[in-house]
């Protein structure tokens, strides 16, 4: 066993690149226009890393396929050159229907095939030869995983890709991948991205479609002690801790959730901050950093976050938020 790189709790504030632009919602939801300017803000104040899928938005588009994130991506980088050199770009494949539109049935999935052509299709959309991480979006179990780990191989050993992660897979599945790969002497997964916030869900309850999709301690444990890159998507529940109007969803129904909420009101009165911004300060900030990813589609939404994670989140107000909510035993 290795030991965890992280480094302990700390007072000083990780920085812009802390921060992960999601743009699920480029090209759909969220004009093009309007994605570029969360784009140049978001350069303009540190930031580097892009997180997009060649899914998104599938559920938004007449198609019924993704691909609109990634071709907003691709006309910005365009029309800005030297911007590619600026950013970190990361992709994800594998969630894409099987049949345009029908998200309940079977996806694209990981086979070598599905895989290969992906990626070919993302960086055509992204007008780059690389990408500086390609996730494998969510399990597939009907590919045996050595035909996944020797695809995603091709794509760091061709230059495709600089690295490979995993999002919404089990800690075993990807340990297991990793162990094939450095095997056969390629790059490991060395990422990993899920659902994961300040409040917990219940025991036993779900947040997201899938099963393996919220952040665990064994996930975190294990990504800690093997220097992986941890990623939390929705990390501020859609908007639930600053908008009323916005309620949390039924997995956060339990004594511990008030207890937390408790505990963030007071540290974000003392602060100046949001609840919100707090959260992204305790994310990023940790002992075991992780890296939130903001699907901002207003700037002052991004400002806000991107102060966040540049504000010092003194130890002894995050050993309030950690022990919020949290029952020890004798």
């Amino acid at each position: 066993m290795t030991t965890p790189r992280h480094p302990a709790h700390h007072e000083t504030a990780p920085g812009p690149d802390s921060l992960v632009l999601g743009t699920m919602h480029f090209g759909t939801t969220v004009p093009e226009a309007d994605a570029h300017a969360l784009l140049d803000r978001f350069v303009e104040r540190g930031g580097r890393w892009i997180d997009t899928a060649d899914c998104y938005a599938f559920w938004q588009g007449e198609s019924g396929r993704g691909g609109h994130s990634e071709l907003v991506l691709g006309r910005w980088l365009a029309a800005r050159p030297g911007m590619r050199e600026r950013v970190l770009l990361a992709t994800k494949t594998g969630a894409e229907p099987a049949v345009p539109g029908v998200a309940e049935g079977s996806r694209t999935g990981l086979s070598a095939r599905a895989i290969g052509a992906a990626a070919q299709a993302s960086l055509r959309r992204l007008g780059v030869g690389t990408v500086d991480l390609f996730w494998a979006h969510m399990e597939d179990r009907a590919t045996d995983l050595t035909e996944t780990v020797d695809a995603l191989a091709e794509l760091t050993d061709s230059g495709r890709a600089l690295r490979v992660g995993a999002s919404n897979h089990p800690a075993w599945r990807v340990e297991r991948a990793r162990g094939l790969a450095v095997s056969r002497g390629s790059r490991p997964l060395d990422a990993i991205q899920l659902s994961h916030s300040y409040l917990r869900p219940r025991p036993g309850a779900l947040t997201t479609e899938h099963s393996f999709g919220d952040l665990s301690g064994e996930q975190l444990d294990h990504a800690a002690v093997n220097g992986m890159d941890i990623w939390a998507y929705t990390p501020l529940l859609r908007g639930a801790y600053d908008v009323p109007e916005r309620a949390l969803p039924p997995a956060y129904h339990h004594p511990g959730t008030t207890d937390r909420l408790a505990a963030l009101a007071a540290v974000s009165g003392e602060l100046g901050l949001t609840a919100g911004q707090v959260v992204l300060a305790w994310l990023a900030g940790g002992a075991v950093p992780v890296l939130p990813i903001l699907g901002a589609s207003r700037l002052w939404q991004l400002d806000a976050a991107l102060d966040a994670v540049t504000t010092p989140l003194p130890l002894e107000l995050r050993r309030r938020l950690d022990e919020a909510g949290t029952v020890r035993g004798e």
